[in-house]
């Protein structure tokens, strides 16, 4: 995967969180019901593929980070 795909796949990642990271923080609506989407577990699984994109796109340019 190269430096263009990774930019791109971090940008998704980072829309991906703030939106989930919004949704998740707004008051719950009574008379709506219940959220049935899981905006709080969204949000920390994209956290933690931004890191690991980081972590790409770090070993794309050149630092080795690990053996």
């Amino acid at each position: 995967m190269g430096i263009p795909a990774t930019l791109g796949a971090i940008g998704a990642l980072l829309a991906v969180a703030l939106l989930c990271g919004w949704h998740g923080a707004r008051p719950p609506d009574l008379i709506r019901g219940p959220r049935l989407i899981p905006y709080r577990l969204i949000m920390i699984t994209a956290a933690a593929g931004l890191m690991v994109f980081g972590v790409h796109l770090v070993n794309l340019m050149g630092v080795t980070t690990g053996r």
